[in-house]
């Protein structure tokens, strides 16, 4: 078979050349498998095959025998033993069509942007949905703009700093091409805001915000950053001092912490209300007894943050351990009589 495709054949008879070569001794199944390493392929310059492996769920040997099947059909891969697999620099196929259900994906994943990134990222974004509808047949262009308008969201609460418009974009810089940033950050427990150098780690979206994990060149360790707390962020020219792993490696450090059990049992009715929230202090399981939920955690902050997310509803629940817990209750509950008796 010629190895040169000619670009003007088009996507769909390139998939059907490929489907020729497979359909004999395989099913459609993994026609469609293949289909999609072939995107996969053209969307990063490096492809792992057991990342390959991982997403499709098959073997290693079953990765290796359809990326032999892509070769023949005359795309040119390039491998490299212990790296991966990429296809040859210049080589591109026609613009793959979406489907309705993928369109649509797009219309979310547009709202979200707007509401959820900083204006600098959202404005980029909308940009990128401009040139991704381009290419949209007709139909599914009419799909997404039948829902654009029906589609809102509303975040709880301000997630950036109006005045910095660009922190995300100035961040993703920062960990892509790793230079320091400059903070003038303002923390809860500080009286006045401080201005520090950090290294970004990464960032990452939980309990309703963003933050930044950067080692801290002020404290010389890692700290958090939460971006709506940030004043001030301007790029330097510093590059980082330090080799920092990837953000989850960093994540399951916190994750080994000392922690504390706890055991809480609240009215069912009740415990409906915090199904969205438990996560986030370390729920382990859950049993029901009667009208009543038992519920585990493992928390690691039980004076503050596990304390005052029970007292949310705490006059429907009761604490079965530890004393320690009951007693910081008992403490914030007498705090708050003092204030309201002056």
């Amino acid at each position: 078979m010629n190895k040169k495709w000619p670009a003007y054949l088009g996507l769909k008879s390139y998939l059907w050349e490929i489907g020729r070569l497979i359909m004999g001794m395989d099913t459609v199944k993994r026609f469609d498998r293949i289909v999609a390493i072939l995107i996969q392929l053209q969307s990063k310059r490096i492809v792992k095959a057991q990342e390959l492996a991982d997403r499709f769920e098959v073997s290693l040997r079953t990765i290796y025998r359809d990326i032999r099947t892509l070769e023949a059909s005359g795309v040119p891969i390039v491998s490299e033993a212990g790296v991966g697999y990429s296809i040859m620099e210049g080589y591109r196929l026609p613009p793959v069509m979406f489907t309705r259900e993928e369109a649509g994906s797009f219309v979310a994943a547009e709202k979200l942007m707007q509401k959820f990134t900083d204006k600098s990222l959202g404005t980029y974004y909308e940009s990128a949905m401009f040139k991704l509808k381009s290419v949209m047949r007709g139909k599914e262009k009419d799909w997404v703009e039948a829902l654009e308008s029906q589609v809102s969201i509303f975040p709880g609460q301000d997630l950036f700093n109006e005045a910095i418009p660009n922190a995300l974009e100035i961040l993703f810089e920062s960990i892509a091409e790793k230079k320091q940033v400059f903070l003038r950050y303002e923390s809860l427990h500080a009286d006045d805001p401080s201005e520090r150098n950090i290294e970004p780690v990464g960032v990452f979206h939980e309990n309703n915000f963003w933050y930044i994990l950067g080692y801290c060149h002020l404290r010389k360790d890692y700290r958090h950053f939460r971006t709506d707390r940030i004043l001030q962020i301007k790029r330097t020219p510093n590059s980082f001092i330090l080799q920092h792993g990837t953000i989850d490696e960093h994540r399951h450090k916190y994750e080994n912490v000392q922690k504390t059990k706890v055991r809480i049992s609240v009215n069912k009715t009740v415990a409906k209300h915090i199904q969205g929230s438990k996560k986030y202090y370390g729920f382990v399981s859950q049993k029901t007894k009667n009208n009543q939920v038992e519920m585990t955690f493992m928390t690691t902050d039980l004076e503050n943050g596990f304390a005052r997310w029970y007292l949310m509803f705490g006059d429907y629940g009761k604490i079965l351990e530890p004393e320690s817990l009951k007693k910081r209750i008992a403490e914030l509950l007498q705090k708050n009589q003092d204030m309201l008796s002056t």
